[in-house]
């Protein structure tokens, strides 16, 4: 079933009030521009069979007057001739013809008057479809905008669990390298404080044997 029911339904319809209202816009869009386009193909179908009805009226319109006029002058001609009767049966023939004339002449402005107001709708009908489709790149462009906002926050995103990542990773090699330091550090000082303990032993070896020294001089002197 269609949006609209008949042409006056789309032209007097408020597209931003059904479009306002509608779950899917862009799908509502879609349908209403199919169906304007599908009723702008009969409209326009329409018009150019009245414009085709027009033309087949002037044709006999002129036809018409054609005879009337051929008749009327058959008529002179039978009364320049004394023919009464022949003139009375020529001038039936115009009249007919004639009153023929003015019945085509009111058809033909009638459908004058039909042409014009398939022209008109036919306006009104291509103005909103221009209006729907107006309002569909509108609502492509808002869309188009948010697929590239939506990139954007998930490049953003991307970017922050990358620099974590890697502000993570710079902070275990720091300290990777602040252990490595300590452990470098004592090993150092291992090494100093074993070299100084073996200056400290070995000068109190020294001490303890001039010590010894001193006292075996001293018991010699007094020996002698």
């Amino acid at each position: 079933m269609g949006i609209f029911t008949r042409f006056k339904d789309i032209v007097s319809s408020n597209i931003n009030a059904v479009l306002d209202q509608a779950e899917d816009p862009e799908k509502m869009i879609r349908l209403m521009a199919q169906e304007m386009e599908d009723t702008m193909v009969e409209m326009k179908a329409s018009c150019a069979n009245a414009m085709a009805n027009r033309a087949r009226l002037s044709r006999t319109l002129h036809d018409a007057g054609e005879k009337a006029n051929r008749w009327a002058g058959k008529a002179q001609l039978a009364v320049d001739k004394g023919r009464d009767d022949l003139a009375r049966e020529a001038l039936l023939e115009k009249r007919h013809h004639a009153e023929q004339a003015a019945k085509l002449k009111g058809d033909l402005s009638e459908m004058e008057g039909i042409i014009e107001q398939y022209q008109q709708d036919i306006a009104e009908l291509e103005a909103k479809l221009e209006a729907i489709r107006d309002r569909h790149k509108v609502l492509a462009e808002k869309a188009i905008q948010a697929k590239k906002s939506k990139q954007a926050r998930d490049q953003v995103r991307q970017a922050d669990s990358t620099n974590v990542f890697l502000r993570f990773e710079q902070m275990l090699h720091r300290v990777d390298r602040m252990v490595a330091e300590a452990e470098l550090a004592r090993s150092r000082n291992t090494s100093l404080d074993k070299e100084f303990s073996e200056l400290e032993t070995d000068e109190a070896l020294e001490t303890e044997l001039a010590e010894l020294k001193g006292q075996s001089g001293k018991k010699a002197d007094e020996a002698a």
